[in-house]
């Protein structure tokens, strides 16, 4: 199953993780979402948004100035 992407780039928080909470809406249960963000403070949004919700974070990188995440939805 491909990962959905949304592109986050440019936005401040809280968007960033309120845009990625509306996409998983609709992503199906066990299905991945791929945020690129650029706003630095989305490393801790994100682990926050993880552990609150109980989607897991599988992966947290930066490639120069795009951080990306990959979410799994809860089921």
């Amino acid at each position: 199953m491909a990962a959905t992407l949304l592109d986050t780039k440019g936005l401040k928080c809280p968007l960033p993780v309120l845009r990625a909470r509306k996409a998983l809406k609709a992503v199906e249960p066990g299905g991945v979402l791929e945020i690129h963000a650029t706003d630095p403070g989305s490393v801790q949004d994100f682990r926050s948004f993880c552990e609150t919700t109980g989607h897991e974070l599988l992966a947290s990188r930066q490639e120069d100035d795009v951080y990306i995440f990959e979410i799994r939805k809860a089921a």
